[in-house]
């Protein structure tokens, strides 16, 4: 069985299947699926989005978006959770699409929505368990701590919060204030998808220090950390490495695989020992990674 609807079908089967049973994971394209022009630019591609639909069909991603949001977020999500409000589960919507790269504050969504925390708490498990978000979880040595702290928040396809943060174009969504949440979610999915994929689970996290700086993504690979930091930017400058360093030197570096930056440079450097790669070069050296 196939399908978005599987909530629907499962919770209608007496028996669990436990044992006879496969779950994979279907998320939309990643960039090593895509027949990607050469001079394509990063901002088309997240304006776009990575549905077959808006894949096949680019011109028409205005009218897909807004039919998707209705019928799958608006009636299937709803009836799920049986959510009666439409108009509070619309600005809850849009409010989440607003923290699209953000940690998850759970007591600002119910301040502004006039909703309960746990109402929050169970929309936005319902809008992951449905694949609309990911939750990026915080790295802490402790386990228990990873499960309980406040993970970040994506939606997994970047066109549905563009649409529903009304971005008009993609230039302006790039050059615009959420243009570098835009650029870091996108290279977060891309790696979640790109391991979904090969039917792994992504073990992948974002690091804080108690000073407050922050690392976007590390990635757990053959047993080390990969710490990476995303940026918008296509001329990196040694302040962008700060904090690959202090994660380094915090966990200590026989405990880390390479740092990386990820950008939009044109091409790939090593600047003060560290990997600073376009995010073209750093999709396609995981790819590989991931196949060894």
């Amino acid at each position: 069985m196939t399908g978005s609807q599987h909530f629907a079908l499962m919770k209608n089967i007496s028996d669990s299947l436990a044992g006879r049973i496969a779950i994979l994971e279907l998320f939309p394209f990643h960039t090593g699926e895509l027949r990607m022009k050469s001079d394509i630019q990063v901002q088309e591609l997240i304006w776009c989005g990575a549905f077959p639909s808006l894949v096949i069909n680019p011109e028409n991603r205005n009218t897909w978006l807004s039919s998707y949001i209705q019928t799958y977020l608006e009636r299937d999500v709803r009836q799920m959770d049986n959510i009666r409000d439409l108009k509070v589960f619309e600005q809850f919507l849009g409010l989440t699409a607003a923290r699209h790269g953000q940690e998850m504050n759970r007591a600002a969504l119910s301040r502004l929505c006039g909703i309960s925390q746990p109402t929050v708490r169970e929309w936005l498990s319902v809008m992951e368990a449905s694949y609309t978000i990911f939750s990026l979880p915080p790295y802490f040595e402790n386990f228990g701590k990873r499960l309980v702290k406040t993970s970040k928040l994506y939606f997994v396809d970047s066109a549905i919060a563009e649409y529903l943060t009304r971005q008009p174009d993609a230039d302006t969504m790039w050059a615009g204030p959420m243009g570098g949440a835009f650029f870091e979610g996108w290279v977060v999915l891309e790696l979640v998808k790109m391991i979904a994929s090969k039917g792994i689970r992504p073990d992948l996290y974002f690091w804080r220090s108690n000073d407050g700086m922050e690392v976007d993504l590390v990635i757990r690979h053959k047993g080390l950390l990969w710490p990476v930091e995303i940026k918008r930017t296509a001329t990196p400058m040694p302040r962008h490495l700060d904090m690959l360093k202090k994660f380094v030197k915090t966990v200590g570096q026989s405990r880390c695989g390479h740092p990386f930056l990820v950008c939009c440079a044109e091409s790939p450097i090593d600047l003060n020992g560290i990997a600073v790669r376009p995010w073209r070069d750093f999709l396609r050296e995981w790819d590989a990674m991931g196949k060894d």
